[in-house]
């Protein structure tokens, strides 16, 4: 059945894997929300969607603030007449040594990963239960298995992912679907700042010997949004080229 004319809002999806997601369902007949804090990064990425012909509108959000959450779910209801797919995608990363990490980078890791997935999830369920339709797809990472430096990143997907779970089991009767994505090494402009010998360590610990696209991300965010997926439910897919099978 795919998802024609369904509504879908991703998160921090001004740029990269969130961009690509949103640009594959739009592709598939879904309308889309772009969403971002940065406004110019929103109104570029909605005007490339539309003079492509494809159904987009920009929120311009911080996702950790519940006011802001829940008039962007709002405008995505006024504009389109409905949400059934939410993509929570925005996150950021401050790592470093345990002894290192401020409270304040511990805090916005936790805000903007955790409590932003939370909040957005909160704030569709009412309208996901009241169609008996919904999916909330949450990309996670490798890293919730662990990583060194990784505290407050590690800490933050390990939560999404119990979130995941929790959401699945707590929807389901009301047709909505909780999976999570954990995504390896992706080829995005931020892994691009990394130092050549750093980016050749992490390729170091990855079977496959490669980075990951966009485009993997954005395949299995539309096979889970799908309407023929529904009995795939509390699910963690790892698109990470065999890296899970290796903690640190």
């Amino acid at each position: 059945m795919g998802i024609n004319n369904r509504v879908a809002l991703v998160t921090g999806s001004a740029s990269g894997m969130g961009k690509q997601a949103a640009l594959r369902m739009a592709e598939n007949g879904a309308a889309v929300v772009i969403n971002d804090i940065d406004q110019g990064r929103v109104d570029s990425t909605v005007a490339e969607f539309t003079q492509r012909g494809l159904r987009a509108i920009g929120a311009v959000a911080d996702i950790s603030n519940r006011e802001a959450v829940e008039g962007m779910v709002q405008k995505t209801v006024s504009e389109f007449g409905r949400i059934d797919i939410l993509v929570n995608n925005a996150g950021l990363d401050r790592g470093g040594p345990l002894r290192k990490i401020s409270e304040a980078d511990w805090d916005i890791v936790l805000d903007v990963n955790l409590k932003g997935a939370f909040l957005c999830s909160q704030a569709v369920h009412g309208h996901m239960v009241e169609n008996k339709h919904g999916r909330i797809i949450n990309i996670a990472s490798r890293a919730w298995l662990g990583g060194v430096g990784q505290s407050s990143y590690s800490s933050a997907k390990a939560g999404l992912v119990g979130l995941t779970r929790t959401l699945g089991l707590e929807l389901s009767k009301n047709g909505i679907t909780s999976n999570c994505i954990a995504p390896g090494l992706i080829h995005t402009p931020m892994l691009d700042t990394l130092p050549a010998e750093d980016l050749k360590a992490l390729l170091a610990m990855h079977p496959s010997g490669r980075l990951g696209e966009v485009d993997d991300i954005a395949d299995a965010v539309l096979f889970f949004a799908d309407d023929d997926s529904g009995f795939v439910n509390a699910q963690v897919l790892y698109v990470c080229g065999g890296r899970s099978l290796f903690a640190g």
